[in-house]
């Protein structure tokens, strides 16, 4: 799904970091410069070593990271679960398996 996803975002211009779970996109985002940060975050919920709650609940704690949007791509579709994204701070939620229109709409949304 990361290579399908990374293929996506490539095509639409974007420059892509990947993690393979929540412990290590921390650990990417904690190597970033002021001038790579990125733009957004792209979360699954069903993660190893760290899901995708704690990850936008350890996100949000970050004053560098407290306004970067994050989208939430999975295949949960609750609504208890979406409730518990926004409350963890998520800005915006895509099941899978994503139509690539639809996640260049959802990205525009949280970027603009």
């Amino acid at each position: 799904m990361r290579m399908l996803l990374r293929a996506a975002l490539t095509d639409m211009g974007y420059r892509v970091l990947e993690a393979e779970d929540g412990v290590h996109a921390l650990d990417t985002l904690d190597g970033v410069t002021a001038d790579t940060v990125p733009d957004l975050v792209i979360t699954d919920i069903n993660m190893p070593r760290m899901d995708g709650f704690g990850l936008i609940e350890a996100l949000r704690r970050q004053p560098g990271h407290r306004n970067l949007p994050i989208l939430v791509l999975t295949t949960e579709s609750s609504d208890e679960k979406k409730a518990r994204a926004r409350e963890a701070g998520a800005t915006g939620w895509i099941v899978k398996p994503f139509n690539p229109e639809k996640l260049a709409a959802a990205i525009r949304r949280v970027l603009h």
